[in-house]
C-alpha cells in the first residue's frame, strides 16, 4: 500500500514518470482489439473449413492455420502494422512469429472444443442417399 502511495506521489511530482504507464495502457488499447480479431478470424475460419478442422483435431494447429491463414490476412495484417508502429519495425513479425503463434494453439483449442470432440451417434435410420431394400422375392 506503501508503495502504491509513494509511486502516485511521484506521479504526480514527476509527469514523466507517469508517462510508462500511459503508453503501456494505449498500447494494451491498440493492440488487444486487433489481437482479437486475428483470433476470431482463425477461430471462426479454422471451425467452418472440413481441411482446417481435421488438422485441429490431430492438434496440428499450426498447419489448420495454414489451410486458411490467407483469409485472415487483413487481420493479421493490421495487428502486426500496429505492433510495428509502436515497437519498431520488424516488431509485429516477430510478435506473430513468436507469442501470438505460441498462444494461439491452445486459444483455439478452447474456443473450438465442442467442434474438436467427436461425438458417436447410434441411429437406426435409413440415410437418405441409401437405396431403398429389395422386396423379398414371393411380394409384388
Amino acid at each position: 500500500m506503501a508503495a502504491l502511495g509513494a509511486m502516485e506521489l511521484a506521479a504526480a511530482v514527476h509527469p514523466a514518470a507517469a508517462a510508462p504507464n500511459a503508453r503501456a495502457e494505449h498500447r494494451r488499447a491498440v493492440l488487444a482489439p486487433l489481437e482479437q480479431a486475428a483470433t476470431d478470424c482463425f477461430a471462426e475460419t479454422i471451425g467452418n473449413n472440413p481441411a482446417a478442422l481435421a488438422h485441429a483435431r490431430a492438434g496440428r494447429w499450426y498447419e489448420a492455420a495454414g489451410v486458411i491463414g490467407f483469409l485472415c490476412r487483413p487481420e493479421v495484417d493490421a495487428m502486426t502494422k500496429a505492433r510495428d508502429h509502436l515497437e519498431g519495425r520488424g516488431a509485429g513479425g516477430r510478435y506473430f512469429t513468436g507469442p501470438y503463434t505460441r498462444h494461439l494453439g491452445p486459444e483455439l483449442a478452447r474456443r473450438l472444443e465442442p467442434l474438436l470432440t467427436t461425438k458417436a451417434v447410434a441411429n437406426a435410420e435409413p440415410r437418405a442417399d441409401s437405396e431403398a431394400p429389395a422386396a423379398p422375392a414371393g411380394e409384388p
